[in-house]
């Protein structure tokens, strides 16, 4: 991962739960865009969102700025940013 140019601090802002699990996301940089995470659908801790209602129910970690789902999945920003740029 190339974390150059990238601020120390970074914070998911805004999140969207789409069709196909697809993830948009703003970040405290102003960058923003989709990420597709059907991959992970049904993997590990990923089985939560076998249920597309489940995957739709992301919400972002007040103090993390991650986004999250329950207590059992979250996500980097740093990675989620690095493929919306890539």
């Amino acid at each position: 991962m190339n974390l150059e140019n990238i601020p120390s601090n970074l914070k998911v802002t805004q999140c969207r739960a789409k069709d196909n699990y697809v993830l948009w996301v703003k970040f405290s940089d102003g960058i923003s865009g989709e990420v597709n995470l059907s991959d992970l659908v049904g993997k590990g801790v990923f089985d939560l969102w076998k249920s597309a209602d489940e995957f739709k129910k992301v919400k972002i970690d007040p103090v993390s700025g991650t986004v999250c789902w329950s207590d059992s999945i979250d996500l980097d920003p740093y990675v989620l940013h690095e493929d919306i740029r890539h």
